[in-house]
């Protein structure tokens, strides 16, 4: 069996469109602020609405769905975000801006938790790491691409131009997964349980040492890290001076770095993972601690570069670990990982807006130093939740599992 690259492709399209939309307000905060006439505070709860619904729907919606075929599901969710992206670009009130995103949330949480296991499933026993990496340069172009294209499209045309052009990339994405994607049945195992079996095996399977650990692992870091980064726009404004293009500039410059830490780093995701978050959360720490002072264009530039390399990285090791750990139960565990990085996002980024409607911008680096502290803190003592590759016994039974 050899990497089915075109399929793998198109999913990392799909998902460089989900990233670039759900943060695609971060960018667009004073363009959104100023013509629905709220402030941008407010706007920057657009995320932590997003991540709450997505966060609550994830496990229910992923158990309701287990017996459609992999390749039809996800599909659908690329369509009902297609369809919400159109809605959100029209919007006339902040308020239905925010419903419509709210719909596009629903259908997220389930696009996250299948994904994974369909990784999985088109690549070969040993490296589905890999795969993972290829699939994941989506995140790493959302920032590196969307989120600053977007930003710049939005400065030029509108906000709902920006938004529009991600309903017409989501809809182009439907088409070519239905043409590309295998068919790819539900396991037989999932075939025969029921709903509230699934339900339950999503609870027990946080019960599992090292799902659950590398679940706080993700939250603590996650949350540390939206706190400032929903606020990267004033961040750099008040510590640089930098806006318009100048902003968008360095949020490419900011995904750019994390497309080539991507890059290198994804060779090693199947090898000495462990190791390598550890320094990838270390990075992270101090970069972003750096932004606290205000030390001027080119220090602040520098550090923003480095903590958009560190993290942005970080995910395709969470992702990979996930699989890893719970090779039995890679639907449920991927749910519980979904949910644990959307209370991440969106509790970061109600916690930055508590800050930043509280005048206390400045704190956001510390508190998000703060957190990725935490978090490397718990990669040491949780070696067991970065394991190396799945040995091809362990897979072999792990799809055993699967058939019964």
């Amino acid at each position: 069996m050899r990497l089915n690259r075109p399929a793998l492709v198109v999913l990392g399209a799909s998902t460089f469109c989900y990233v670039t939309a759900e943060t695609l307000p971060v960018g667009l905060l004073p363009q959104i602020s100023a013509d629905l006439g709220v402030t941008e505070a407010q706007v920057g709860l657009l995320l932590t609405s997003y991540a709450v619904v997505a966060a609550l729907s994830t496990i229910p919606l992923t158990a309701l769905t287990m017996r459609v075929p992999r390749h039809t599901l996800i599909a659908v969710t690329v369509a009902i975000f297609a369809v919400s992206q159109g809605a959100a670009a029209l919007a006339p009130t902040f308020e239905l801006l925010t419903l419509s995103r709210l719909v596009c949330a629903l259908a997220h949480g389930v696009f996250w938790s299948v994904i994974g296991p369909i990784i999985v499933r088109l690549a070969p026993p040993g490296q589905g790491g890999r795969a993972t990496a290829l699939v994941f340069l989506g995140n790493s172009l959302a920032i590196v691409l969307g989120v600053p294209l977007g930003t710049a499209l939005g400065q030029a045309l509108g906000w709902r131009s920006a938004v529009g052009v991600f309903a017409v990339a989501g809809a182009v994405c439907v088409g070519l997964l239905l043409a590309v994607l295998p068919a790819l049945a539900p396991l037989p195992r999932d075939l025969a349980a029921r709903t509230g079996e699934q339900l339950r095996g999503a609870v027990r399977v946080l019960r599992d040492g090292p799902v659950a650990r590398l679940c706080l692992i993700t939250t603590v870091l996650v949350v540390g890290h939206f706190a400032a980064y929903t606020y990267i726009a004033p961040l750099v404004r008040r510590d640089a001076g930098l806006d318009g293009a100048a902003l968008s500039a360095l949020l490419l410059g900011y995904g750019g770095v994390g497309l080539l830490a991507n890059f290198v780093v994804g060779r090693f995701v199947d090898r000495r993972p462990g190791p390598l978050v550890l320094g990838l959360t270390v990075t992270v720490t101090v970069s972003v601690g750096l932004l606290a002072p205000v030390l001027g264009t080119v220090p602040t530039v520098v550090a923003t570069l480095l903590w958009g390399g560190a993290f942005t990285a970080i995910p395709v090791f969470l992702a990979a670990a996930v699989l890893r750990v719970a090779p039995r139960a890679r639907d449920a565990a991927s749910a519980v990982y979904v949910v644990a990085f959307q209370i991440g996002i969106g509790g970061g980024a109600f916690v930055g807006e508590r800050l930043v409607g509280a005048g206390h911008l400045g704190v956001l680096p510390l508190l998000a130093a703060g957190f990725a502290l935490i978090a490397s803190v718990l990669v040491v003592l949780s070696p067991g939740v970065f394991p190396a590759r799945i040995s091809r016994a362990d897979h072999d039974r792990a799809e055993a599992a699967a058939l019964h």
